[in-house]
């Protein structure tokens, strides 16, 4: 979402628009940092072992584990007791509205194949053969609410250009299938609110990829699930050199904990790129997000012994 912002941002502010507010960004001074889109509500549970959770009794280990998102008022609990507060997917689905069949949904979205063909740009046709095949998709329930976290340097991008910028990627649809009319959105509030925090803080919960690489975070008191993420270019890069691809960049999902004092800033993480890491021969200047928000916790010490 941060790479198809500073694209909304150069189409509608101009280059040198994109250029100003992108300056200080690999040097910890970014003008945006983005969270992921989490159920309304919801923020991810963190993977931790088993230890750090009270036990939840008459549940097996699978019920448990789909047990993936946390009530933004469980915050007001001990780390201890997240488990207990946390829900399922099909657990949210269930207060939306059921169907045109009067059914309710069994989860927040499906994945199906969608049967695809390759044609020619040029003649618009399939060319010599059929060449059909298939992609999975995702698909949401109808009307679902989201919500992301937004920590914005209003001194280098306003309020209202923002939420343009937002709007002009929700009318022009988001994701890989934006081109054939999908991954459309609509902002339905756009307003200032303060993240919750724990007392006694001395870890960060992230809400977003994040790049801890090289920040000596505390091991012991850090938890965290690596993806590796192959970024492609957006807009009208995708065409230049016919290079749409960025070098691929190791992070860890949303929902980690990072054992650091948490900073003033409200995020935590590194600027990506800029000096030709990731696009060396198609666009140089290319940078990637890899800050993410934080919320402050109170991360209970625990014995090597218990974890075993």
């Amino acid at each position: 979402l941060f790479g198809q912002l500073c694209w909304a941002i150069r189409n509608r502010l101009g280059e040198a628009g994109l250029n100003e507010v992108l300056q200080g960004y690999t040097d910890n001074n970014p003008f945006a940092v983005l969270s992921d889109a989490f159920p309304i509500g919801f923020i991810p549970l963190p993977k931790l072992p088993g230890a750090f959770y009270q036990t939840v009794d008459s549940i097996d280990r699978k019920a448990i584990k789909k047990r993936v998102w946390l009530p933004v008022a469980a915050l007001e609990k001990p780390l201890t007791e997240w488990l207990t507060h946390a829900v399922t997917s099909g657990q949210i689905a269930d207060t939306y509205p059921a169907d045109a069949q009067n059914k309710k949904y069994p989860t927040l979205s499906e994945k199906h194949p969608r049967a695809h063909n390759s044609i020619n740009s040029l003649t618009g046709t399939t060319g010599k053969g059929f060449d059909p095949y298939s992609m999975e998709q995702e698909w949401f329930i109808p009307d679902v609410h989201w919500s992301i976290y937004l920590l914005l340097d209003t001194g280098r991008l306003s309020l209202e250009d923002c939420r343009q910028c937002l709007t002009d990627i929700g009318a022009f649809g988001f994701g890989k299938d934006a081109s054939i009319g999908l991954g459309k959105f609509s902002i339905e509030t756009f307003q200032a609110e303060t993240l919750p925090a724990q007392a006694n803080a001395n870890a960060c919960l992230t809400l977003a990829p994040c790049a801890p690489q090289g920040l000596g975070f505390e091991q012991s008191r850090s938890f965290y699930q690596l993806f590796t993420r192959f970024g492609r270019h957006g807009d009208i890069a995708v065409h230049q050199q016919g290079k749409p691809f960025k070098n691929p960049v190791l992070l860890t999902k949303a929902g980690a904990i990072f054992g650091v004092q948490p900073p003033a800033s409200g995020f935590i993480g590194q600027g990506i790129g800029g000096n030709g890491q990731l696009s060396p021969k198609n666009l140089p200047k290319t940078v990637q997000q890899g800050y993410s928000p934080v919320i402050p916790i109170h991360f209970p010490e625990q014995s090597t012994q218990e974890l075993l």
